[in-house]
């Protein structure tokens, strides 16, 4: 296969996805985004990049959010939020953020290949995205030709950057207004 092949393919696998993902936990998702003071991100491996995307532009959008595990990251609360993207939804350090995230009273999120996980029963929303995970017992209804997690993983950053345009809109941003806030020192 070339190239231009497998892209077709892929795209269409990220199309079966991306549109099996419920709005209404979406909505809900942008709900508690907008009433949280600060948000949490969290994520590991290739997961962990997708997460950190999504911090950013919260950060671009004026939102105070941070990435769990640097070290000017400060304590969550009551009033703050946790999203977590995890396949499985049972790495033992996302498990553990949730739990702490839980016992303060924070919101969680939890974007994710397996609805049944340890972390969704803390979560207050699950986004639930079809995929594949070599470390997940549960294998989303859409398949796929990409080696590993690859399909979740893109779908996550596709996924992420949608709820930034869904908050764009309820805020009444655009690119130019978050530009501002790009970084300068680079």
């Amino acid at each position: 296969m070339n190239n231009r092949e497998y892209a077709e393919i892929v795209v269409r696998e990220l199309n079966a996805a991306l549109g099996a993902i419920d709005t209404e936990a979406t909505e809900k998702f942008a709900d508690l985004l907008l009433q949280a003071d600060e948000i949490f991100c969290a994520g590991a491996g290739r997961s962990g990049f997708q997460i950190r995307g999504f911090a950013m532009r919260l950060m671009h959008m004026g939102r105070a959010s941070y990435m769990v595990g640097e070290t000017c990251t400060p304590n969550i609360t009551d009033k703050g939020m946790l999203v977590i993207c995890s396949g499985s939804g049972t790495t033992k350090s996302l498990v553990n953020h949730a739990m702490k995230a839980k016992e303060v009273g924070a919101k969680i999120a939890l974007i994710t290949i397996n609805p049944h996980s340890t972390i969704a029963e803390m979560a207050d929303v699950v986004i639930e995205i079809p995929g594949v995970s070599p470390k997940s017992d549960v294998q989303g209804a859409v398949k796929s030709i990409q080696p590993m997690g690859s399909l979740f993983e893109q779908c996550e950053g596709i996924y992420l950057d949608i709820v930034i345009m869904i908050l764009m809109e309820r805020l009444g941003m655009n690119s130019d207004t978050m530009f501002g806030r790009h970084a300068n020192m680079e």
